[in-house]
């Protein structure tokens, strides 16, 4: 053979293993598929010539009814049979699949879920009236009758005069008082219950949240709160503020202080004034009545005057008067500033988002995305089941009954490890997510984002030791807002 002819034979093998290699990431996806039929023997593989084995499969797709000369190849070389590419099957068999390039777009985020329909509602209202009373109205939306338990919660220090028919007082925990109904309610009915209260101090607002629990009374079903207001006092038995706190009171006595001061000084310069004219006549007449003489005498020096100083009583009342005025203006000034200082508010700079608010339980409280309502707190014995299963043998469960609103546009996401729970002596507890969901019938509320708007009410379950309740919660609905703080009653 000659040596350019065996050159082009090289050349065009080295072409055809560039071509083979450069088609491997093209492939179809049906190159695993192929790769599962079995392998044809290896004798046939090494009967045919290196270029056969390695020349590329024909893309040109034959059709589906043609039929193939006996005896001529698929490559074209007449008495060779087509076979598969048993080499480019191999190849990319072995070779691992390279991982997908990321999204250009990042992936939704989870799509809120929808909370279940509310089968019962409750709305209060405060009545006009020189005691604190209050309508409940109680809703069944539902086409079933509904068993379920109405708790209303009394502010401290309060008591029930009057309840309606069915309802009676008890004692939930503590000082804290409870009024409690157990209502059968049809199929799209209502009912309106009543109460009135006896307080220790009259005129103050008072706050009782109302709740419709399940037969059992551990599930809510709804709540709602409403603040009594007592009627607004005359404007002549409003006390005023005491004068020295007064800023006109004050200024009317600087200048009076200051107009006196400038009397004593304009008195004081004219008696100086007099007193420096009548010396100066006394030295010019001389001892014969300001006769002359033949023989003049030698002037004698003529008596200076001594520099008269004020009065020391008069330089220390002046000075007594202003250090009044810049005492007295300093304290009233530092008075308001104290007085508007509230010590119980989350710091609301650097990393916090939104102000922190503390307030009683019933009272809506609005942070940076949730508006939380604490309607009620209840804590069972050691070792006893209090919705949320058994609590261990050392301590307890105890069962917070919120409501949380999303007052943002768009759908929120919380956690159950920032709720929190403060003891006695600055211990807090995060929520115990398992008993809370065993609470809400197997439902994992911090699972989904709560969408725009959307409000729910559902119960909390912390664990706590001991056998104080805690005094205090903390529900926010970030790790960088500042949150709301609920005083336990």
């Amino acid at each position: 053979m000659p040596a350019s002819t065996r050159h082009h034979r090289a050349l065009a093998v080295f072409v055809h293993c560039l071509g083979i290699l450069a088609a491997v990431p093209a492939l179809p996806a049906a190159a695993p598929e192929a790769s599962a039929a079995p392998r044809p023997p290896a004798a046939t593989a090494t009967s045919r010539p290196p270029a056969e084995a390695t020349r590329p499969p024909d893309a040109t797709p034959r059709p589906r009814g043609a039929a193939t000369r006996p005896g001529v190849a698929a490559t074209g070389v007449p008495g060779q049979t087509a076979h598969p590419p048993v080499a480019v099957v191999a190849r990319v068999s072995a070779e691992p699949t390279p991982p997908s390039a990321p999204p250009a777009v990042a992936p939704p985020s989870r799509a809120p879920a929808s909370a279940p329909p509310q089968q019962v509602t409750v709305a209060v209202a405060p009545e006009t009236s020189p005691a604190p009373r209050y309508r409940i109205q109680v809703r069944n939306v539902g086409n079933a009758p509904v068993d379920t338990t109405v708790r209303q919660e009394l502010p401290p220090g309060s008591s029930p005069t009057a309840i309606s028919a069915g309802g009676r007082s008890t004692q939930a925990g503590g000082s804290t008082t409870e009024v409690t109904w157990r209502l059968r309610l049809p199929a799209h009915s209502s009912t309106t219950l009543g109460t009135a209260l006896a307080t220790t101090a009259p005129g103050q607002p008072l706050t009782a949240p109302a709740c419709a629990f399940t037969s059992d009374g551990t599930r809510p079903y709804d709540c709602a709160t409403a603040t009594w207001n007592a009627a607004a006092a005359p404007a002549a038995e409003i006390g005023q503020a005491p004068p020295w706190r007064r800023y006109p009171v004050l200024l009317a006595g600087l200048a009076v202080l200051l107009l006196i001061s400038a009397a004593l000084v304009w008195v004081w310069r004219r008696r100086r004034a007099g007193r420096v004219t009548a010396s100066a006549l006394a030295s010019r007449g001389g001892p014969d009545g300001g006769r002359g003489t033949i023989y003049p005498r030698p002037a004698a020096p003529g008596t200076t005057g001594r520099r008269r100083t004020p009065p020391v009583w008069l330089v220390v009342g002046a000075a007594v008067a202003v250090l009044a005025g810049i005492v007295a203006t300093a304290g009233w000034t530092a008075t308001r500033r104290v007085s508007a200082i509230d010590t119980q508010k989350q710091p609301t700079s650097g990393a916090w988002t939104g102000t922190g608010v503390t307030g009683p339980v019933g009272v809506p409280l609005r942070e940076s995305a949730f508006e939380f309502t604490v309607y009620r707190m209840s804590c069972g014995a050691p070792g006893t089941a209090d919705g949320g299963g058994a609590a261990p043998a050392n301590g307890r469960r105890c069962q917070a009954t919120v409501g949380v609103r999303n007052v943002t546009g768009d759908h929120q996401p919380w956690h159950g490890q920032l709720q929190r729970a403060y003891l006695p002596g600055g211990r807090w507890v995060s929520t115990d997510e398992s008993a809370t969901r065993a609470a809400n019938l197997g439902r994992d509320v911090f699972a989904d984002p709560m969408a725009a708007g959307s409000r729910t009410v559902l119960p909390l379950v912390f664990t706590v030791d001991g056998r104080d309740p805690p005094q205090q919660l903390e529900l926010r609905s970030g790790v960088f807002s500042a949150g709301v703080r609920v005083h336990m009653p």
